[in-house]
């Protein structure tokens, strides 16, 4: 188990630093420096972590140790569920293993996001229950409140997969633990602990339901057979039978029926995901407790057998890393993602058309869009400089300027996209806008005057951050702050 943690750890360390900040990562750092209990579309955990990293300058690689970190502790926590299932040190080196060779898992983590750390914390809460119900150890459900309310003040999809579990343990003999003081209290500890969120949520009209009902319409997802195989195939299709004997396992093997409230919590949670148009890696962190229950009922495999099964498992592994990693260079990668057919498909409708994956080609062309935008506003006159506003048509854009743009003294970012719009227009009153990715044939019908000035993108970014228009505008005929309400977009 050692050596796959440090194999894990190293493997991460190595090309965390590749790349550059993922557009999601850049909106995080900038969130975190406003510092506040909730975002239109987040809890504040991630980003307060992500602007952390960065106190010291621009440093890629600092940014991902986080999730380096929680890569690497996936590894010895999911040994250690298996070992607290019953599982022999076959069954842990399984567990142990299955956590290092899942591409999914090495995908969340690739980035620092708001999903990077969901594997850890619903593994850990899955095992806390556990231990709970196989030992009797009633403390351990203060502890599993506290996980869960860490865990919703970094993302809220933690729920789905609650949902189906409190279900299981309504289901199941495990429901007795609901009579337990220690449960109700651990329950009260979680909603303590992610009360702040919550309450921002509800005193700003609950814009995270705003940005969750513009996903729903984008169904995605596919037939349930394209939905089963897009999960075999993210989570390695040789480990396959080791999270479907953690569903199975629980039915059939009487030393694993305490645990068949985790098996209908994860086909609960799927069902949810799946009905719900959820993108794919929604699910993914339900996995490694999965693999430390199938583990535990694979625990009569010769060593032989297991070994063999292993070894599979990394040459698929292997074979997908450059898609989940950043082990290729851009140019290698898109020539390995055209000559494999391996290319994953879209879960969303921005990552149609992504010349590497939607990951790797969000990571790409971000200084250089800064350093465009920052020619086109040192070019205005200085009476216009002073009251020129800088508007992106999205937060990926306005982070990118707010992020790289300090260096080059360019003025905060407006966006009517989620966080972005909430902090308002800035006193702005249109008198001189750069506007970032607009539409010229709309906009000159706001303006006195519209101008084509330039144009941004990078090779391998997404097409619709390639070759798109920077437009100049003079006397937008409406005040910018008192219209501010029209550019609203939450997704």
């Amino acid at each position: 188990m050692c050596a796959i943690t440090a194999a894990t750890a190293l493997l991460h360390l190595a090309v965390a630093g590749r790349y550059d900040v993922f557009r999601n990562e850049l909106y995080f750092i900038v969130c975190g420096r406003h510092p506040d209990f909730g975002y239109a579309d987040q809890p504040p955990l991630v980003p307060l972590i992500a602007a952390a990293t960065q106190i010291f300058g621009i440093n890629v690689w600092l940014l991902r140790l986080p999730a380096v970190l929680a890569a690497t502790a996936l590894v010895p926590l999911s040994a250690t569920f298996a070992r607290r299932a019953g599982g022999s040190g076959l069954s842990v080196v399984l567990a142990a293993a299955a956590a290092a060779l899942c591409p999914a898992f090495a995908g969340l983590t690739s980035t620092l996001t708001t999903a990077t750390f969901e594997p850890l914390a619903w593994t850990g809460c899955a095992f806390l229950i556990t231990r709970a119900v196989l030992l009797d150890d009633r403390r351990a459900m203060l502890w599993v409140g506290l996980v869960v309310g860490l865990a919703m003040e970094a993302k809220y999809g933690i729920v789905m997969w609650l949902i189906p579990l409190l279900a299981g343990l309504l289901l199941t003999r495990e429901r007795r633990i609901l009579a337990w003081p220690q449960f109700w209290v651990g329950a009260a500890l979680a909603g303590a602990v992610a009360a702040p969120s919550l309450i921002w949520q509800a005193t700003h009209g609950w814009p995270f339901l705003g940005v969750v009902s513009r996903h729903a319409p984008t169904d995605l997802t596919g037939s349930p057979a394209a939905f089963l195989i897009q999960q075999i195939v993210a989570s390695n299709l040789v480990l396959a039978p080791l999270w479907l004997s953690g569903i199975v396992g629980p039915f059939v093997s009487p030393a694993l029926k305490p645990l068949r409230f985790l098996a209908i919590a994860f086909v609960g949670a799927a069902a949810l995901d799946f009905a719900t148009h959820g993108k794919d890696y929604y699910l993914f962190a339900a996995y490694p407790t999965m693999f430390a229950v199938g583990a535990v009922a694979c625990a009569d495999l010769s060593r032989r057998v297991a070994s063999a099964w292993s070894i599979a498992a990394a040459i698929v592994f292997a074979i997908l890393l450059p898609i989940v990693l950043p082990i290729l260079d851009p140019p290698a990668l898109a020539r390995y993602l055209r000559v494999t057919h391996l290319r994953p498909p879209p879960d969303e409708v921005a990552a149609i058309g992504a010349p590497l994956t939607q990951v790797f080609s969000d990571e790409m062309g971000w200084r250089v869009l800064e350093k465009q935008v920052a020619r086109v506003y040192r070019a205005l006159p200085d009476a216009e400089r002073r009251h020129a506003a800088i508007i992106a048509a999205d937060y990926g854009e306005a982070a990118a300027i707010d992020f790289y743009g300090r260096a080059d003294g360019l003025p905060p970012a407006l966006s009517g996209e989620n966080q972005y719009f909430l902090w308002g227009a800035h006193g702005y009153d249109g008198a001189v806008i750069i506007h970032i990715n607009g539409e010229a044939r709309r906009w000159k019908h706001y303006c006195d005057r519209l101008e084509v000035v330039g144009t941004f993108g990078a090779p391998y970014a997404m097409p619709y951050e390639n070759g798109r228009p920077i437009l100049l505008c003079h006397g937008l005929r409406a005040n910018l702050t008192q219209t501010w309400y029209r550019f609203r977009s939450f997704r």
